[in-house]
């Protein structure tokens, strides 16, 4: 089943990597939007300090959506999905597969945001690890809840509208206990980072156990 992920996180990764569509365009529009962030809440600095880490996950979030819908897309296009099926590639694989290509496509743009929050925001990190952390056990958890609901959407004629309203809500304990986590390692909220970290790989284990589960049933419906 292992084999079979990375060979579906392969093709995914290798697809998005011809396209050039998360470097010409997901790093520039996550970058513009820490930018808009910036000039919005320039005015009043002590905001837009103790603002740095929401700011940095609402911007994920945005950056997301525009993940999974290409994620759900690449499935979508000319009966791959059925082709997967016809494979006999375990479901399981593909939800792991498409789960890690989302995750490690997040984390490359997250890495250039935590680059722009310095430059742009003047923060400070006073811990590598636990941010370090944060970005990879939130983007676990993100991944995951957004390749299950863009199976569960996916033959849905509005499905880049009705994506966001099903996403943003259940990625709402993620963005609570990614910003207080992100608040500790810029110390700029004095809170437990780590206790909140371990809230936020609780929810990714149920998302990723939940996708495994429920994503055959969804691939043949949709």
């Amino acid at each position: 089943m292992f084999a079979d992920a990375l060979l579906v996180a392969a093709k995914d990764l290798r697809i998005e990597w011809r396209s050039r569509v998360t470097a010409s365009q997901v790093v520039p529009f996550a970058f513009l939007v820490l930018v808009l962030f910036g000039f919005a809440l320039d005015a009043n600095r002590p905001v837009l300090d103790a603002a740095t880490g929401g700011l940095f996950w609402i911007a994920v979030l945005f950056v997301a959506i525009v993940a999974v819908q290409r994620s759900t897309a690449i499935e979508t296009t000319d009966g791959a999905r059925r082709a997967l099926l016809l494979a006999g590639v375990e479901p399981a694989a593909v939800f792991l597969g498409k789960t890690a290509a989302v995750a490690l496509q997040l984390l490359v743009v997250e890495a250039v945001m935590v680059g722009g929050i310095v430059v742009l925001y003047d923060a400070s990190i006073e811990s590598i690890g636990l941010l370090a952390a944060t970005c990879v056990v939130a983007t676990v958890g993100i991944a995951a809840a957004g390749t299950l609901l863009g199976a569960l959407v996916a033959g849905v004629r509005a499905r880049e509208t009705v994506l966001p309203i099903l996403l943003l809500p259940v990625l709402a304990p993620v963005l609570i206990g990614a910003t207080r986590a992100f608040d500790d390692a810029l110390g700029t909220v004095a809170v437990d980072g780590w206790a909140w970290l371990g809230l936020l790989a609780g929810f990714g284990a149920i998302n990723i156990v939940l996708g495994a589960l429920a994503y055959g049933v969804l691939l043949e419906e949709t």
